[in-house]
């Protein structure tokens, strides 16, 4: 079933386990994965199958993140129950959600840039699974709902400046905002190529070791769930990104290989530096 990319030179592409081709070499109308969300929402896009073109194996193509310019970026703090409890936090009775500038966006591989020691000495990466809106919607009554809209998801790692927000709650929105604080990719894949999300798993691994792992369905909040809440706050459009929450943190230093690996969707990967 259908991923959608981006390459660094900007070609949209559409593939699969196989490879990627031009997305306009499968519709022809089709020039950004942006308007491709659309038919993925729909499970209308073709198969690598009904193209001509020969599948390029993706270890031969350089990806950027998928969306070149990604809508709301929302994130949920707290929303898995182990998480909470290693934070010493109090379990939130609702979404716990916050907001993202879209310059915090880079790609496969980053770099995460980190600030200066004097602004935070203290920054650490979360792995997360994230819900890309394909369609235009607002105010869903039921999760049922929720299918018809998502066009996909993507690997996601979040970065947090720790010691900012521990100053004071309220710096949350400066504590996350920094450039390169949410890194993309390598490419969304489909809800039909996805399946059902409860038995996946999420993991924040930094230098190929596993710092936290859980699985979605220890959710405290589901996926469907938040595109449905979050859909009664606003209207929800064609790329808008909802991140749904991480099992856990790990600090990063420079040098670190940090990487976001969500099962049966992806692996988000990048080098931190300073």
């Amino acid at each position: 079933m259908p991923r959608l990319a981006r390459t660094i030179d900007g070609r949209a592409m559409l593939g699969d386990e196989s490879g990627f081709v031009p997305l306009s070499a499968a519709v022809p109308s089709l020039t950004t994965v942006m308007d491709a969300l659309p038919l993925a929402a729909e499970g209308n896009l073709p198969t690598l199958g009904e193209v001509p073109a020969k599948p390029i194996p993706s270890e031969q193509l350089s990806f950027a993140a998928p969306l070149d310019t990604p809508g709301k970026l929302w994130g949920i703090g707290l929303n898995y129950a182990d998480h909470a409890s290693d934070l010493r936090e109090e379990r939130p009775t609702e979404p716990a959600s916050f907001m993202k500038p879209a310059t915090t966006v880079t790609g496969p591989g980053g770099p995460i840039r980190l600030p200066p020691e004097e602004v935070s000495d203290r920054v650490t990466a979360e792995a997360e699974l994230a819900v890309v809106v394909g369609q235009t919607c607002s105010d869903l009554d039921d999760v049922d709902e929720v299918d018809d809209v998502v066009a996909g998801y993507v690997p996601v790692i979040d970065m947090t400046a720790e010691d900012i927000l521990e100053r004071n709650p309220r710096f949350l929105t400066r504590a996350k905002s920094f450039d390169s604080f949410l890194v993309f990719g390598p490419w969304m894949t489909t809800t039909d190529d996805v399946g059902p999300l409860e038995e996946l798993s999420v993991s924040t691994v930094v230098n190929h070791e596993a710092a936290a792992e859980n699985r979605i369905r220890n959710m405290m909040t589901s996926p469907r769930e938040l595109v449905r809440f979050h859909s009664t706050v606003m209207t929800l459009e064609p790329g808008d990104v909802i991140s749904t929450g991480t099992p856990g943190a790990k600090q990063i230093r420079p040098g670190d290989d940090v990487r976001a690996e969500v099962e049966g969707v992806g692996t988000a990967q990048a080098d931190v530096v300073r």
